[in-house]
């Protein structure tokens, strides 16, 4: 997102080509143990040059995992403006399998294949702006933040920003030294507050939920810049950020001074989604696909996504989250008419001009033409 200002509404267009998204084999320089179950990877630039990446995007890593390839997004903790290295935080999951693999396989010294930077959670940044950004995360959902934060401190010295951190309890807190050392050294224009569910007995701070009455005394200990000059984001466990969207409207903050970025596909309203769902027809129908010079014909059954369909058929297109989305799996639809399970990775205008993801997109029309560049 970019919000001359963050703005998920507008993507900036791709070029309209042939050619797919790079790959690296990165070399691990050093892998970081945050907490108990986080941990930092930072990877060194390759040796063809500097990898260029935006305050708030991701990182897709790809191994193989029990001999089947696996990749998953994690957002880039790093900051091109302050840091040398790459660097992306991984936490544990239950279940998760590169979530897991990583901390228990990685070492120091190997070297992992990463798809090049994505994702619109960023921003512009200029010397001259003036503007208070508030930044709602939870768990892991910092990583993304403290790359803008770094970078926002590092090259707008008059923009402030100011930190709500929600955390399972103390020894959760993923960087928790690292911004009270920011804290510290950027004077006073970080703002850091933390929420625990568990809360220690000498614990000063907030505990519990988020609610509108802890908001309430919360906005009372940051500063207040005006809704002008203010901008909201959000990043952490779906509950918390639909729970935040609710408690921001109730103080009539508008919606286009709140971002989000998502971290899975939602579970909230599923229901809803899928009685829409079942009342579009689904049937076998065939598609085609344009990537990388090359025409392909597959024939997606109602229960597969497209692109799953094509990677059974061993064609070997462009993706990561599969889940709709981080949008590496985009492309445009030149004919024809595709549901999509989620749209939250597209924008609005992207929508309008015929953009899909492939990875929850389903032919609805026999004559689908998509094309991936």
């Amino acid at each position: 997102m970019a919000f001359s200002f963050f703005k998920k509404t507008e993507k900036p267009k791709k070029e309209e080509t042939h050619s797919g998204p790079k790959y690296y084999d990165l070399r691990v320089k050093n892998i970081i143990q945050e907490t108990k179950d986080a941990i930092s990877i930072v990877f060194e630039h390759p040796a063809s040059g500097k990898i260029n990446y935006k305050p708030g995007q991701f990182l897709t890593l790809i191994t193989s995992v029990n001999g089947k390839e696996v990749r998953r997004a994690y957002s880039l903790c790093s900051s091109p403006f302050v840091d040398h290295d790459l660097a992306v935080t991984v936490k544990r999951v239950e279940n998760g399998l590169m979530s897991n693999w990583l901390p228990d396989h990685l070492k120091t010294g190997a070297t992992i294949k990463v798809m090049e930077p994505m994702g619109q959670f960023t921003t512009e940044y200029n010397t001259n702006n003036k503007r208070h950004i508030i930044l709602f995360a939870g768990g892991s959902g910092i990583t993304p933040m403290m790359s803008i934060i770094k970078s926002i401190l590092s090259q707008e010295p008059n923009s402030i920003c100011s930190l709500i951190y929600c955390n399972r309890d103390i020894d959760s807190i993923i960087f928790k030294n690292d911004l009270e050392k920011i804290e510290i050294s950027d004077e006073g224009r970080l703002h850091v507050i933390h929420v625990l569910d568990n809360a220690p007995m000498n614990w000063q701070g907030y505990s519990g939920l988020l609610n509108h009455d802890m908001l309430t005394k919360l906005f009372e200990r940051i500063p207040d810049w005006g809704i002008a000059n203010t901008t909201y984001l959000m990043c952490g466990p779906e509950g918390m950020m639909k729970n935040v969207e609710t408690l921001l409207g109730q103080r009539n903050i508008p919606k286009e001074k709140i971002f989000k970025e998502s971290f899975v596909q939602g579970t909230i309203d599923k229901d809803e989604k899928k009685e829409i769902a079942t009342s579009e027809e689904l049937k076998p129908r065939e598609v085609t696909i344009r990537y990388d010079g090359q025409e392909y014909k597959v024939m997606v059954p109602p229960h597969k996504a497209i692109l799953e369909t094509a990677l059974d058929q061993g064609i070997d297109l462009p993706y990561s989250c599969q889940s709709g989305l981080c949008t590496a799996c985009r492309g445009k639809a030149l004919s024809g008419k595709v549901k999509l399970d989620e749209e939250e990775g597209l924008s609005q205008s992207e929508r309008a001009e015929g953009y899909v993801l492939t990875c929850v997109g389903h032919p609805l029309t026999d004559d689908v033409v998509i094309e991936i560049g």
